[in-house]
């Protein structure tokens, strides 16, 4: 068992921290994250207090009866984190993954929203 718990170790994936892009509109945030190789069932997002983690892992598919002379490509585990302010709405954050592309919405809460103040005729 001890044997078992040592080859688990040993056998760590690179990680890396992925391309990211943050966008402000002003009804939220957009966050971007290149994550190539990565389907949505080995994604996970985890928002825990002010703290955002996305983690995921790249499996690409080994070819049968070939010989790897150059890779620079393979899988490998991405992870990054950030720190949410009380600006962002925590209970409505949304994600999609396409192309390898993770998204992030995250939608500012009304009390950091720009409002409109009417003035009223005197």
């Amino acid at each position: 068992m001890a044997n078992e718990v040592q080859r688990k170790e040993a056998h760590k994936l690179p990680r890396f921290s992925p391309s990211t892009d943050i966008i402000e509109k002003e009804d939220g945030f957009h966050i971007y994250m290149d994550m190539p190789g990565v389907a949505r069932e080995q994604l996970n997002i985890n928002l825990q207090d002010t703290d955002l983690e996305i983690s995921a892992q790249a499996e690409f598919p080994k070819l049968k009866n070939a010989s790897n002379i150059h890779m620079e490509f393979g899988d490998c585990e991405y992870v990054r984190s950030f720190t949410i302010s009380d600006v962002v709405d925590r209970e409505n954050i949304k994600a999609t993954m396409k192309n390898g592309v993770l998204e992030l919405y995250l939608p500012k809460a009304d009390k950091a929203r720009p409002r409109k103040i009417e003035i009223e005729a005197g």
